[in-house]
């Protein structure tokens, strides 16, 4: 059975995303830390799907399909799953559109082979995700900045077991956690 990976951004502070009206860039300095981009690359391109919601597909649609380099390469070459109960426009190459029950559509994509289901998560997706104790490992990615307020990716206490932490040159942070009862690797 393949594991679900939640790749998300939060705050130092643990906001998902930032309270109305703030301005919700994560990584102000991304695109000038090359140790960051290589190592988003390097989860980008182990995925064996790309999972997202609908706004967060529409998105990146807009963006990768015109971008190039090895994060793109992996985000135009993979497989993309769509979690979206409403109709939805699909320009963005090898992609699918899931509309069933979350926690059904997630155990079918578990069940199949291949590499990990890499989401990407929105907060509503991210949120639904933890809710329905679908994530196998998280891979959160913190900027060096606090948002006092916003969504949190938790929804309720979460217990997590730390695997792995990195830090890069501009201030951000990889940490990798699993269940606490998942089994070392």
């Amino acid at each position: 059975m393949r594991p679900l990976i939640l790749r998300h951004s939060l705050s130092l502070d643990g906001y998902s995303a930032p309270p109305p009206g703030m301005r919700e860039d994560l990584f102000p300095e991304y695109d000038e830390d090359e140790e960051f981009i290589a190592h988003m690359a390097a989860l980008l391109g182990s995925a064996g799907v790309h999972a997202m919601g609908a706004r967060t597909y529409r998105d990146m649609a807009g963006h990768w399909p015109f971008q190039d380099g090895p994060e793109a390469e992996a985000m135009n070459s993979i497989p993309k799953v769509v979690f979206s109960r409403s109709p939805l426009d699909t320009p963005w190459a090898r992609t699918t559109v899931c509309s069933g029950d979350l926690a059904t559509e997630v155990a079918r994509l578990k069940a199949e082979h291949g590499g990990p289901i890499l989401a990407h998560g929105g907060v509503r997706l991210a949120q639904a995700l933890v809710r329905g104790d679908l994530v196998d490992e998280y891979h959160l990615l913190v900027g060096p900045f606090a948002y006092g307020g916003g969504s949190p990716l938790f929804p309720e206490v979460t217990r997590l077991k730390l695997i792995d932490v990195r830090k890069f040159p501009k201030g951000n942070l990889a940490l990798r956690y699993s269940r606490p009862d998942a089994v070392s690797s």
